[in-house]
């Protein structure tokens, strides 16, 4: 993967962000929206990482952190660049920098009928918690 690239998002990846989403992300969620992501991105920068190939976002992963649990969404990579190994390296970055900020457990969204998704999930050891469900409460 020596023309793989991994750096942190800007202020101007936020539309690049949306439309990569939009077309290699299995859904879009309440805040996939300019002013969440751009808020995301001014409050944490390092949290969204991005992949690149000959300057081309080729995928993508939140790792995102409150100093005490850390989160991981939004893993995606491009349909045509899948198998590739950029999802894994995505992972290893995130994961990295979970260490870094004094974490110990990495927890990932992955919707139920993401049957790809599980299973790149589960290569990268991670493992479903069946004992728990997510609870959510719009607050718009």
């Amino acid at each position: 993967m020596i023309d793989l690239t991994i750096r942190s998002a800007t202020s101007d990846d936020v539309s690049a962000l949306l439309d990569f989403w939009e077309s290699a992300a299995e859904e879009t969620s309440i805040s996939d929206d300019e002013a969440g992501v751009s808020r995301l991105i001014a409050r944490d920068a390092e949290a969204v990482a991005i992949a690149e190939r000959a300057g081309r976002m080729v995928g993508t992963v939140i790792a995102g952190s409150d100093g005490w649990r850390c989160h991981l969404y939004r893993l995606a990579v491009d349909a045509s660049m899948r198998r590739q190994g950029i999802g894994s390296a995505l992972l290893e970055t995130a994961e990295h920098r979970f260490i870094t900020l004094g974490g110990r457990r990495g927890d990932a969204m992955v919707l139920e009928r993401n049957e790809l998704g599980q299973r790149a999930w589960h290569a990268a050891g991670y493992a479903p918690e069946p004992h728990w469900r997510r609870w959510t409460k719009p607050l718009v």
